[in-house]
């Protein structure tokens, strides 16, 4: 597999190999001793799958203080997905990442914890996965404002579908009980 460093180092492109001939292919989309080579070391506990269509943005979220490590890929279609640093006295606060992920690209991106995550669908559909290193958490979700001015995330959708609780969340200036740099 390949590890792309981006922008912010804790988060990772990964590029799985790819095994293809005329009657299709094949990929090995985990194996720990890979991962955990790459900085990747928590075991994953529960995996999650959406289905979305055009235009559809979910986030951003994160959970806080039982926080979750995610590696994301899309199965089927095509995303925009953001990760962005929002622990209180990282270097990067505020910081994001953008990485476009398909079922052509076949790439993962690795959310770490402390950082939100959204994505938004630019096909006609979208089959995201989702791979957890904590369970999921209710009463430790948190949202930040998807198109928050200060992170600044062009999304390429003019106007997105989003859940009633993405419409209203917070602005990260304004939002609590953010994860904290260096106690995760």
């Amino acid at each position: 597999m390949n590890v792309i460093k981006t922008e912010l180092p804790e988060v990772l492109i990964v590029e799985p190999k790819l095994f293809g001939d005329q009657r299709g292919f094949f990929l090995e989309t985990y194996q720990s001793p890979r991962y955990v080579e790459h900085g990747i070391t928590r075991p994953f506990v529960q995996d999650n799958m959406s289905r979305s269509a055009y235009g559809v943005l979910r986030g951003l979220h994160l959970q806080n203080p039982v926080t979750q490590g995610k590696l994301v890929s899309v199965l089927r279609g095509k995303v925009l997905d953001v990760a962005v640093d929002v622990r209180v006295g990282s270097p990067n606060f505020g910081k994001h990442v953008a990485v476009e992920l398909s079922e052509e690209n076949r790439r993962q991106l690795w959310v770490p914890r402390g950082f939100a995550h959204g994505f938004v669908v630019l096909s006609e559909t979208a089959d995201f996965f989702y791979k957890c290193d904590d369970f999921y958490s209710p009463k430790d979700e948190l949202s930040i404002r998807w198109n928050d001015p200060a992170i600044g995330i062009k999304w390429g959708v003019d106007k997105p579908q989003l859940s009633a609780k993405d419409a209203d969340a917070p602005l990260l200036a304004d939002a609590s009980n953010l994860p904290t740099y260096g106690q995760i």
